[in-house]
């Protein structure tokens, strides 16, 4: 399942061509797109960052045909070089021809040179730097890219994000076609081409795993430094009492496992901390990534990868507060949460989901191993003392809510539709359900949006430190 090129975009940046690419004329029109460009391993992401719409009275439009302003061009090119970023020369075809035509192949013949030329001055690493991209009336969009020998490739996937997911692959678009629907052979032929990460392999992530991994993603990579204890196997699926004498790494519990179940889907065990660059580096590469952390600094780390990489982001969390009554411990909760991040979003920490407080209460622990075992044993339940606490139907609930909630934004199914579902918990003990759309939130701007993996690292110096061995 291995790609070479992806486009990424948000989908209030989809929405706001489509709108200026089809006015209404039935003539083509035209915009820029201006793309953070990331080496990830085998494969190029493009990540795009600013829309520029070409005025209509500055081209030449025609129903089947565009002369690009030479201007416009030169002003492209100058908003690009300073964080040196691909240009995605962007137009229409009114009449839903889903291809290039030969009068689009002799347009970029004649453009895309220019670019080169005028970025000659700028060091080239990843050979591919600019592309070009026609969007049909249905809002596909197909694209490619070009080298500095102006040679041709296809993109082979445009994704789409923002309440719902949308994939547009270059050797499958059809205007008439629809979506596969959920829970379909259909579906599992498209995950088979799709690339999960998962943060965290304990109680829900290896619950999350294990159903990405049946449902049929062709790439699967579980990030947990973590090894497998006695108290574990309560809530960890597949795991053993060798794995807990072994002290076998939980990612590679969960390989061993995968590989016996579904041979044909690739698994990457990474044992490492999520706040490790390299850890960061590997799961950038992803196209979906789940959050299953039981840290705020996790979930911080998560927050920012999705937002630098333009990654979709589902998180879980599962809570089982004690408190103290005349009748002596009874449960307070028992919290089940799942929270989506789009793009350019509201983010978990905008969600107070965690919080500066915690991340420096962390911290501290972090510098104090006797706290920081005190604090773990608390585990899911607050206030309990249980070390060893059995969650797993609690945990299993959480996990499938996550899932389901991916499905439903790749697959839509829901009736009112996914955008009053960004945040999303129950409580088991009051039977009381708080879900919230994403504009419940107030929003700010991300520091690190679109900007892939560039220095400081993920917008954290001390992370940048980590990367240069400092």
């Amino acid at each position: 399942m291995r790609r070479e090129r992806t486009l990424i975009l948000r989908a209030n940046q989809h929405a706001q061509l489509r709108q200026h690419l089809f006015p209404g004329d039935g003539k083509e029109a035209a915009a820029v797109v201006l793309c953070t460009r990331q080496r990830v391993g085998e494969q190029l992401k493009f990540l795009a960052r600013t829309v520029l719409l070409v005025p209509y009275d500055e081209c030449e439009r025609f129903r089947d045909r565009l002369q690009w302003p030479g201007g416009y061009l030169d002003a492209a090119l100058e908003a690009a070089k300073a964080d040196d970023l691909s240009i995605f020369l962007v137009h229409s075809h009114p009449s839903g021809y889903p291809d290039f035509s030969k009068l689009d192949d002799e347009s970029d013949a004649e453009v895309m040179p220019s670019l080169f030329l005028a970025s000659v001055d700028v060091a080239v690493h990843d050979g591919r730097w600019h592309g070009s991209a026609i969007m049909l009336p249905t809002g596909e969009l197909c694209a490619r890219t070009y080298d500095q020998e102006c040679k041709p490739r296809a993109v082979e996937l445009v994704a789409i994000y923002g309440d719902n997911l949308q994939f547009y692959w270059h050797d499958c678009l059809n205007p008439s076609a629809q979506r596969p629907m959920a829970f379909t052979s259909a579906m599992t032929e498209e995950l088979g081409r799709l690339h999960a990460v998962i943060v965290g392999v304990s109680g829900t992530g290896s619950i999350v795993a294990e159903q990405l991994l049946r449902m049929g993603f062709g790439e699967i990579t579980v990030i947990d430094f973590d090894h497998i204890e006695d108290k574990n196997l309560n809530r960890i699926l597949n795991s053993t009492a060798a794995d807990a004498e072994l002290k076998r790494l939980k990612v590679a519990s969960f390989k061993r496992a995968a590989q016996a179940i579904r041979p044909s889907t690739e698994i990457n065990a990474v044992s490492l901390s999520i706040g490790v660059p390299q850890a960061v580096e590997l799961a950038a590469a992803g196209d979906i990534l789940f959050s299953c952390v039981d840290t705020e600094t996790g979930r911080h780390m998560c927050d920012r990868l999705a937002a630098a990489m333009l990654q979709p982001l589902f998180d879980v969390g599962v809570s089982l507060p004690v408190e103290s009554s005349r009748r002596g411990k009874v449960l307070s909760n028992v919290a089940v949460r799942t929270d989506y991040v789009q793009p350019g979003g509201v983010t978990l920490f905008d969600r107070k989901i965690y919080t500066s407080k915690g991340l420096a209460a962390e911290d501290l622990r972090a510098r104090d191993p006797a706290a920081f075992e005190r604090q773990a044993t608390e585990g899911y339940m607050p206030g309990s003392g249980e070390h060893a606490p059995s969650v797993i139907c609690v945990n299993m609930l959480g996990a499938s809510r996550l899932v389901l909630d991916f499905v439903a934004r790749a697959y839509p199914y829901r009736v009112d539709g996914n955008h009053t579902f960004a945040h999303y918990q129950d409580d088991q003990v009051g039977n009381d359900i708080d879900r919230r759309a994403e504009d419940a939130f107030l929003a700010r701007p991300f520091d690190v949006l679109a900007c892939g993996l560039n220095a400081p690292l993920l917008g954290l110096s001390e992370l940048e430190d980590r990367r240069c061995g400092l």
